[in-house]
């Protein structure tokens, strides 16, 4: 036997007590005319409160639920960057020829506005993301994401994510590059051809993680400064931070 929804029994559970208030106005008030003429009149209201519900409150709840959403993304992102991101952002800036033309724009102030942040994203759009190879140090980088390769199954299993896709290809990205290098049981010993397809990995997931650390950054600095604070204080592009305040 099909089990009835708690939403079809509280509906019919609404329908019965609208009878029982009908039948007692009837016995105090009297007359069948009296109680019809509140009927109607409750009646007539009923188009102005559909359209409260579906059109005002309704659009609240969708917006709050939204924002909660976002907020739990948002953790996921900073849970990412803090065991996996940072890291990653430090092994590839010190392999990229090119950092010093783009390296004073990434160490970023709490008074920033929306504006000086798209500053950035233009300049990252004209760096061009090389990687020196001969500076790639691929062993350390294999047993870093080979260690971290449980975290980025457990991300990439979180439905939230859908919601995110730029967010979906770093994580991808990342995945992809640990399969390459787990792959590869002699590491240090690799063709030029390999080398080749392994740094287009590495630059493929740089420009990606780069994009996606400047958001979550402007995200931080207007929600939650404390923790914009700690992110510069271990800013992989600054060779100066440290955590520890003067």
């Amino acid at each position: 036997m099909k089990k009835i929804s708690w939403e079809f029994r509280f509906g019919i559970l609404l329908i019965i007590l609208s009878i029982v208030l009908y039948s007692f106005h009837f016995v105090v008030y009297g007359g069948i005319d009296d109680t019809i003429f509140w009927l109607l009149r409750s009646l007539a209201f009923v188009p102005i409160s559909v359209l409260f519900v579906t059109l005002i409150v309704n659009k609240l709840l969708i917006r709050r639920g939204k924002k909660e959403r976002i907020e739990k993304l948002n953790m996921l992102i900073g849970i990412f960057f803090s065991d996996v991101g940072t890291a990653l952002l430090e092994f590839f800036s010190d392999w990229d020829p090119a950092l010093e033309k783009i390296k004073e724009d990434l160490i970023m102030e709490t008074d920033w506005t929306h504006e000086e942040f798209e500053k950035v994203n233009i300049s990252l759009k004209k760096h061009k993301f090389e990687i020196e190879f001969k500076k790639v140090d691929l062993q350390n980088l294999r047993s870093f994401l080979i260690k971290k390769h449980d975290f980025l199954v457990r991300l990439l299993e979180n439905p939230s994510l859908l919601e995110h896709e730029s967010f979906t290809k770093v994580l991808l990205a990342v995945f992809h590059l640990t399969e390459e290098l787990e792959g590869r049981k002699r590491i240090k010993q690799i063709s030029e051809k390999d080398n080749m397809h392994i740094t287009g990995d590495i630059k493929r997931i740089y420009k990606l993680l780069i994009n996606e650390w400047v958001d979550y950054m402007f995200y931080l600095s207007k929600n939650y400064p404390y923790l914009f604070s700690i992110a510069m204080r271990t800013n992989p592009f600054d060779e100066n931070a440290s955590i520890e305040l003067d």
